[in-house]
């Protein structure tokens, strides 16, 4: 695929307001990696191949399994996920499809914080619009390095 636009040349104060969003959950008390795992699944079921490709290398530098990797898109019948994960996911993608339940909402006020709840809420609304933008306008996939566009709080 052609990229359409070189959206981080053009919209670079598009993309310093939206850096605000992405540092916000960096800040906070949860985990990096389950971050990036949270990132990674809303990037699947979005079908954003660029984010794919971004946070798969960056899961794997900082340590992540490729089974985990390879099992995400099925976590719900996998042993391999940790509660404190498995609420995070479920929180992301009720976030991602707009159909958040009490019982979701109610399990992940079980594993965190209401600050969290509220960091892990604008990190899946941030990677929602970040696949959006990535989608629309096609930047190469497969050419990002881990640790890229780190970000430092």
């Amino acid at each position: 695929m052609e990229p359409r636009l070189n959206f981080n040349e053009k919209g670079k104060s598009a993309f310093k307001a939206m850096y605000g969003l992405t540092v916000y959950p960096s800040k906070s008390s949860i985990e990096k990696s389950l971050l990036n795992l949270l990132y990674f699944r809303v990037s699947q079921i979005n079908g954003c191949a660029y984010c794919l490709d971004m946070h798969s290398k960056d899961l794997r530098a900082n340590g992540e399994t490729e089974q985990r990797l390879y099992m995400l898109d099925a976590w719900r019948e996998s042993p391999i996920y940790t509660d404190r994960e498995r609420a995070a996911l479920a929180w992301a993608e009720a976030i991602t499809k707009a159909s958040v339940s009490d019982e979701v909402f109610e399990e992940v006020r079980r594993q965190f914080s209401e600050d969290e709840v509220i960091e892990l809420t604008i990190a899946a609304n941030t990677i929602n619009s970040y696949n959006r933008i990535n989608i629309a306008f096609r930047p190469v996939a497969g050419t990002y390095q881990p640790g890229q566009f780190e970000v430092h709080a």
